[in-house]
């Protein structure tokens, strides 16, 4: 075997180990709770504006940092759109997606991303929540790992490439 093929099995078998926790119907509720909330970013979204509405001396910075939050999930919908791998087939999905094709991962774009920039304005419980959102893809049988992986790389290098715009741009004499 090559390393794609072992890349390929191993992530068939992460699926198939993760899809099988979620035969728990707790550990199933919360993948799908976390699913829905990370759908279309929304999660995400709410919180940056929410951190807009309280945070009022740093609202532009909040602001930016939902619009990049924003920004890496439509590149990642659009490089999704150019692979077109297909979803896991060799599992029974938990939750209904709103498209055939997995890779990158939007879910874990969005959320990597709003976790590097709401992370980056003191927002500490979001790093976690991103995490089980990631994770939750793979509990509901959605996502090859390497979708995740990817879709977080892109996430948290749109947000990092961002970082300096976010935080109030570069400041010319």
């Amino acid at each position: 075997m090559d390393d794609l093929d072992d890349l390929h099995d191993m992530d068939h078998r992460i699926v198939s180990a993760l899809r099988e926790c979620g035969g728990d119907p707790r550990v199933a509720g919360a993948a799908r709770a976390l699913s829905w909330a990370g759908e279309h970013a929304a999660l995400w979204l709410a919180a940056g504006l929410a951190g807009a509405a309280v945070d009022g001396s740093r609202r532009g910075a909040w602001l930016r940092g939902t619009a990049l939050t924003a920004g890496a999930h439509l590149v990642s919908m659009g490089v999704k759109r150019v692979v077109r791998r297909p979803r896991p087939a060799h599992v029974v999905p938990l939750v209904r997606t709103a498209g055939r094709h997995s890779f990158p991962s939007s879910h874990a774009t969005s959320a990597a991303a709003a976790a590097v920039a709401f992370g980056a304005l003191g927002a500490h419980a979001v790093p976690p929540l991103a995490g089980l959102v990631c994770v939750s893809r793979l509990v509901a049988g959605v996502h090859f790992p390497t979708d995740i992986a990817a879709g977080a790389a892109l996430g948290a290098l749109t947000a990092r490439l961002g970082a300096r715009w976010m935080r109030g741009g570069v400041h010319h004499d």
